[in-house]
C-alpha cells in the first residue's frame, strides 16, 4: 500500500550536524586530508571530552583515561572480553538496544535477560531481585544503558545507588552505555554511574559519544572512559591497537562538537522536547495505544499490546500506516507487543506519522 514509508526506525535526528562538525569535513575535503588521525588530534579528541564531563556533569576524568572507539558497541565487547570472567554470561536488562543481544553472543556469552519491571504509569524499573539472581548464578557484567534505549528512562541517583550495591555485594562488574546522557528533555540531572562514588568507579566501563547529541554516528568516534587504577593498567597493553581504530573525520568532529557545538546541541534538545511533547498529545488520541514517560532520548517505547495487531506492531504500521517503526520484539522478549518509535525528525512529518498510525487503528475498530 505504501511504497515509500515515514522512517521512525534508525536512531539517527533529521537535523543535520553542528556548523563546527560541518566545516571539520569540508577542511578535510579542502586539504586532502584523508590520512589517519595525528597524535595532536588523538590527544585533542580526549581532552575535549575529558572537559566535557566536567562541564556537563562535574565528573573529573583524566583525559588519558578516555580512550577513543569507533562507537559504544566496540567499548561493550572490550568490557566483556577484557574486564570480566572467561566464559561468564552478561545481564541484559530487557527491553534493550537491540545489538546488546546479539553482541553477547557473538563473543561466545550468554545473554540472560532480565524483563524490566512496569508500572501502572508505563514508566520501567530495574528488577534488582532478578540482577541480583543473575549474578548469584556466575554472571560476570551488567549492561545499563541509562538514558536507557528504548524505554526513554533517565535513572535517579537512588536507582543508581541500588544498582551498585547489588553489583558490589556480588564482585560484578557494569558496562555503562551513557550515549544519549547529552539528550535529556526534562529537568533531571544526568549522573554518570561511575562518578557516584569508589564503588562504581572500581567496577564500571563507561561508554559515551558525540554521535548521538551531535548527530554524528557515521563518523566513528566513541570514547570508553577508565575510572580506576587497575582498569587502566589491565587495558594499557591493548590501548594503542584499540585506538587505531579511529578515524582522522571522526577524532576531529569530537572535538568541534564537544568544544564548539552546545549551543546547537541546546536548540536540538528544545526542539525534542517539543516533539516528545506533540507525541505524548498524539498518542493519547490513538484508542489503545500507551506511550512510556520519555525524559531523554528521542527514543519512544509504545505499548501497542491492548491493540492485538496481526503481525505485530512494526508489521501492522509499516503496512497499513506506511510507518516504519523498530518491533518491540527485537528488544527482547519483554518488547512482544511493543514498538519502538525515533521521533527525532521535523515536527509535520512527526505529526503525519501520528495521523497515519491513528487511522490505521480506528480503520481496524
Amino acid at each position: 500500500m505504501f511504497p515509500d514509508a515515514i522512517g521512525a526506525f534508525v536512531a539517527e535526528m533529521d537535523f543535520g550536524v553542528p556548523p563546527a562538525v560541518a566545516e571539520v569535513v569540508r577542511t578535510a575535503a579542502d586539504s586532502q586530508a584523508m590520512g589517519y588521525l595525528p597524535m595532536a588530534d588523538r590527544a585533542a579528541a580526549k581532552r575535549a571530552t575529558a572537559d566535557w564531563l566536567a562541564r556537563s556533569f562535574d565528573w573529573q576524568i583524566p583525559a588519558d583515561n578516555v580512550h577513543l572507539l569507533p562507537d559504544v558497541l566496540s567499548v561493550m565487547r572490550i568490557a566483556i572480553q577484557r574486564f570480566t570472567p572467561p566464559g561468564s554470561p552478561v545481564i541484559v536488562p530487557t527491553p534493550a538496544y537491540m545489538p546488546f543481544l546479539t553482541v553477547v553472543p557473538a563473543l561466545d556469552r550468554e545473554v540472560i535477560e532480565v524483563p524490566s519491571l512496569l508500572d501502572d504509569d508505563g514508566r520501567y524499573h530495574l528488577d534488582l531481585v532478578a540482577i541480583d539472581a543473575a549474578f548469584a548464578a556466575g554472571a560476570g557484567l551488567l549492561v545499563l544503558c541509562n538514558p536507557w534505549n528504548p524505554v526513554g528512562r533517565v535513572l535517579t541517583r537512588d536507582e543508581l545507588e541500588a544498582v551498585a550495591e547489588v553489583v558490589d555485594r556480588r564482585g560484578g562488574r557494569v558496562f555503562s552505555d551513557e550515549i544519549h546522557a547529552p539528550l535529556v528533555l526534562d529537568d533531571l540531572p544526568h549522573l554518570p554511574y561511575a562518578s557516584l562514588d569508589e564503588r562504581t568507579a572500581g567496577h564500571t566501563i563507561t561508554a559515551v559519544a558525540a554521535s548521538k547529541g551531535w548527530n554524528i554516528p557515521g563518523l566513528k568516534c566513541g570514547q570508553m572512559l577508565l575510572s580506576n587504577d587497575d582498569d587502566v593498567a589491565t587495558f594499557a597493553p591493548y590501548a594503542a591497537d584499540a585506538g587505531d581504530t579511529v578515524g582522522l573525520l571522526g577524532g576531529r568532529a569530537v572535538v568541534a562538537a564537544y568544544d564548539e557545538s552546545q549551543d546547537w546541541l541546546d536548540d536540538v534538545v528544545s526542539y525534542l522536547r517539543g516533539n516528545r511533547d506533540l507525541l505524548v498529545t498524539m498518542v493519547e488520541d490513538i484508542p489503545g495505544l500507551r506511550i512510556s514517560p520519555v525524559e531523554g532520548t528521542y527514543i519512544a517505547w509504545l505499548d501497542c499490546r491492548e491493540l492485538d495487531l496481526p503481525g505485530g506492531p512494526a508489521q501492522f504500521f509499516r503496512r497499513e500506516a506506511g510507518v516504519a517503526l523498530t518491533d518491540g520484539t527485537m528488544c527482547g522478549e519483554a518488547g512482544d507487543g511493543f514498538a519502538r518509535f525515533i521521533f527525532a525528525m521535523p515536527r509535520p512529518i512527526l505529526r503525519d506519522a501520528l495521523e497515519r498510525m491513528r487511522e490505521a487503528v480506528l480503520a481496524r475498530r
